[in-house]
């Protein structure tokens, strides 16, 4: 519809910030608009101190169909620089939502072709209700997944890349659970109760340390054995960082002290 909003957002008290992508009758599949809001959206969270848990999910029946074939057939009409251009705000989104400073989970209610299985890759934890199928068809457009490829790869591996990628073949949740796509399933009237056993969890960590560890993944998962001699001075610099600031000193005290710890939206 004209004027509506491709993306919902909705936020508790506690600091959980939920974006739904909200395209539900195009099975929340994405063009330039429903691109650039999420990337306002979610680069508006990493800004908002008051942000500390980001969920993603979809409207309607669908997590994401991947890019909007009207969409992608009105820039086969562009030249080579604009479909660049084009590409790379998506990249720059992946990027963000990858990269996020904020711990994020992708409530995958329903399924998820193409991009919208690169969206779900980009998040920490997934979560998809045990009805929900997934397939990278790229290749039977005449395309490949290449803007999403480095996340999709990182959770999967290059192994079952080349046969998902290759074959388009259609997967389960359970199937997607087993070759690392996602991290759990579950029936769906209690995918939402799944979700808030991850929330509650994810409280209950210090916001800068829950950011650190994030940055702490990428940065170890990228060194490869030649890093492995900087990387032992690079992490104990960080855990030293970390026990002398006020959040490290704070978590100390109140675990020793027997209390929740003031950023505990739980306690």
């Amino acid at each position: 519809m004209p004027g509506q909003t491709s993306i919902l957002k909705s936020i508790d008290d506690r600091g959980v910030l939920t974006l739904t992508l909200n395209r539900p009758r195009l099975h929340n599949a994405f063009d330039d608009a429903l691109i650039g809001e999420l990337s306002g959206e979610l680069l508006a969270a990493n800004r908002d101190e008051s942000v500390k848990v980001v969920i993603l999910t979809g409207a309607g029946k669908s997590f994401s169909a991947g890019g909007d074939l009207n969409w992608m057939r009105s820039m086969a009409a562009l030249d080579e620089a604009e479909n660049i251009a084009d590409a790379l705000a998506l990249a720059e989104m992946l990027s963000l939502l990858n990269g996020l400073d904020k711990p994020t989970i992708a409530r995958v209610n329903g399924h998820a072709f193409g991009g919208g299985v690169g969206l779900l890759a980009c998040c920490d934890i997934a979560i998809a209700a045990d009805h929900v199928k997934m397939a990278l068809t790229e290749v039977r457009l005449g395309l490949i997944p290449a803007v999403i490829s480095p996340y999709v790869i990182a959770a999967i591996g290059p192994r079952q890349a080349r046969r998902l990628f290759l074959t388009a073949q259609t997967i389960d949740a359970a199937e997607a659970r087993s070759c690392g796509l996602v991290h759990l399933c579950t029936p769906a009237d209690r995918l939402d109760e799944a979700v808030a056993t991850q929330v509650r969890m994810l409280l209950k960590g210090g916001p800068l340390a829950l950011a650190a560890c994030k940055s702490l993944i990428g940065e170890v998962a990228g060194a490869g054995r030649d890093g492995a001699p900087n990387l032992k001075r690079r992490t104990a610099e960080i855990i030293a960082r970390l026990r002398v600031s006020a959040e490290g000193q704070e978590g100390l005290s109140a675990f020793l002290e027997k209390r929740p710890a003031r950023w505990d939206a739980e306690k």
